[in-house]
This record gives C-alpha cells, sequence and structure tokens, in this order.
C-alpha cells in the first residue's frame, strides 16, 4: 500500500523538528513537474519561509580533477566537528541522450554522509545550464527550514555558463589544482571573475611547490580582473582536503567575506537580486509551459521538426508556424 502524502502542515512540523526523511520528501516533492505536487510544495514553501535566510549558502564548483567531493567531505566534516549543521546540494550531470544521472554523492562522501548533523541530496540537472538542479533555489530553502546553517552547492563543473551559480549563493569557492604553468589557460575567465575564495587543493607532497606557485600566478592575474564583490579583495590560498591543511583558513575567508558583504550591504543587495531573479525564472517557466499546453502547439510543432528536417522551411520560418499556432496570427511574436 503506498505511503500517504503528508499535508502541508506535517511537512512543516517534520522540517522544524529537523527530520531529514522529512526534508527528503519536501525536496522530492520541490522537484516534482505535477501541478498537485508544485502547489503542496508552494504551501510548504510558504509556511517555512520565515524561518529560512539565516545560513551560510556557499557555491563550489572548479576544473575536472580538483577534488571537489574530497573537499566537500573534509570541510564539510570539519564543520560539523565545531558545531555546525552542513548540508550538501550535489548536482549531477543529466545525459544528454536518455536524462539520467549517476546521483552518486553519498558513496562519494560516505564519512560525511554518515555524521547525524550532515545531509547530502544528489539531484540532476535535468538539462539546466548553469551546473546547478532546477530546483536548487527551493532545497536551499528546505534545508534552512530543517535546521541547517552551512548549505554547500556543488556545482557540476567549471563551463560557459557557470556564473549561473553566483546568482544562487552568497560565496563562490573556486577549486584548482597545481599544474604545469599554465593554469590561467584552463578554465573561462568568466568563472575567476565571480569566484569569492579561490583555493588551490592537493597543495602537499611533492606538488607543495607547485600549488604555491600557482596561487601566486592566480593572485596576480587578480589583478587585472574586476572584483567578484564590490571592495572585496579575492584570496587565493592553498590547501590539501586528502590531508586536512588549509581548512581553516578557506572556511575563514568564507566567514570573512560573509562579513564584508552584511557591513556594506551587498548580502542584502545580492540576495535581493536572486529572489527577483527567481521571480524571473518562475514567470518565464509558466509561461513555457502554459505557451506548449495551448491547443495546436504539439501538432503545429511536429509539423515545424518535419519541415526543418526535410529543407522545406527554415528554422525561423518554422518558428514562426508554431508561434501563430500558439499565440494566433495577429499576437504572434516574431522568430527572427
Amino acid at each position: 500500500m503506498p505511503r500517504k502524502r503528508p499535508s502541508a502542515e506535517e511537512f512543516e512540523a517534520g522540517l522544524r523538528a529537523g527530520d531529514r526523511v522529512t526534508l527528503s520528501r519536501a525536496i522530492t516533492l520541490a522537484e516534482s513537474r505535477l501541478a498537485s505536487d508544485r502547489h503542496l510544495a508552494q504551501e510548504v514553501m510558504a509556511r517555512v519561509l520565515p524561518r529560512t535566510g539565516g545560513a551560510r549558502r556557499i557555491g563550489l564548483t572548479g576544473v575536472p580533477g580538483a577534488g571537489k567531493s574530497t573537499t566537500i567531505e573534509a570541510l564539510g566534516v570539519w564543520l560539523v566537528e565545531r558545531g555546525h549543521k552542513v548540508a550538501v546540494l550535489a548536482i549531477d550531470p543529466s545525459s544528454t541522450r536518455h536524462g539520467g544521472s549517476i546521483l552518486g554523492d553519498k558513496t562519494r562522501m560516505h564519512r560525511l554522509s554518515a555524521l547525524e548533523d550532515a545531509y547530502i541530496r544528489p539531484s540532476p540537472t535535468s538539462g539546466v545550464l548553469g551546473g546547478v538542479a532546477r530546483r536548487t533555489r527551493e532545497a536551499m530553502v528546505l534545508c534552512e527550514a530543517a535546521g541547517f546553517d552551512v548549505i554547500i552547492v556543488e556545482s557540476v563543473g567549471v563551463g560557459q555558463s557557470e556564473a549561473e551559480l553566483a546568482h544562487l549563493v552568497d560565496c563562490v569557492l573556486l577549486l584548482l589544482v597545481p599544474g604545469a604553468g599554465d593554469e590561467l589557460q584552463g578554465i573561462k575567465r568568466g568563472i575567476v571573475e565571480i569566484a569569492d575564495v579561490m583555493v588551490v587543493n592537493k597543495a602537499d607532497g611533492d606538488a607543495l611547490k607547485a600549488a604555491r606557485r600557482a596561487a601566486s600566478d592566480y593572485r596576480h592575474a587578480l589583478r587585472m580582473l574586476p572584483a567578484s564583490t564590490p571592495g572585496w579583495k579575492t584570496p587565493v590560498l592553498t590547501a590539501s582536503a586528502a590531508e586536512g591543511t588549509g581548512l581553516a583558513e578557506t572556511w575563514q575567508a568564507i566567514e570573512d567575506h560573509r562579513a564584508h558583504m552584511e557591513e556594506s550591504g551587498e548580502l542584502e543587495r545580492r540576495r535581493d537580486a536572486q529572489q527577483l531573479g527567481w521571480l524571473r525564472q518562475q514567470v518565464e517557466e509558466a509561461v513555457l509551459e502554459a505557451f506548449h499546453g495551448r491547443p495546436g502547439v504539439a501538432e503545429a510543432l511536429a509539423e515545424a521538426r518535419k519541415a526543418v528536417h526535410e529543407h522545406t522551411a527554415t528554422v525561423p520560418q518554422a518558428a514562426e508556424a508554431v508561434l501563430r499556432a500558439g499565440f494566433g496570427a495577429a499576437d504572434a511574436p516574431s522568430a527572427t
């Protein structure tokens, strides 16, 4: 017999009590595309919203092989040992071929996942650009409502759309590795510009000197780039997640950035901008969904695909036909 779905009141009570099963079910509810689930999710969100907003929201990204999961686990364990409650929202890229994702983050962070005051939630991107999942914002709010005071969003990795991460969190931590002197060419300039804290990981053993040299190179490069946060000078640190070194310095840099944001008013401005961006995203999603649900749009889209495939219409012409089907000839916007 299927388990009865909790009411909004029961979800609220479970989240208030810090129940992780309730938290997982609430995030699943928020990620659902069913209209009934979305309505209930929004009711839950409205109920818990007054208890949210106080957590440290940290986005962590980095080049492939930088040790993102190892760093998150080491930092997470370090924070839990010092009285924090840590939630990790680990984003797994969905396959462009079949839509699935591995969602194996708990196996990659087994020490952290075993702690009572830690919570790891893997989520698929589901085709969303920017290295984040479709409902990351909702998941963050729900984690805060469940009492987690540090929320780490692990993105899928450095890419051209990675700047979306900065629209979700208060502090972006960019993880790097020592290389052969060409570190600056290995990542996109855009992600360096939004990094509030930079850490060269794997600074141990034979790589220690190379890590220090890489950190120095990045410090020099940052002088030519605009500040990630007005009035803030992005620190470039070295650490070894494997050996547990540099964690205290990394956390202190995150806290210093938080203090700077609070004192300057930038935290409130950034949070407001994020809320407005969230609003815009929700409106655009709703409009797009409503458009595709209009009579005749599905058929027009099928005809447009056929015309493009058979080269009987250009892509803009085919798009115009779909828009006319959805809006009517008089009201259809131009696709050219």
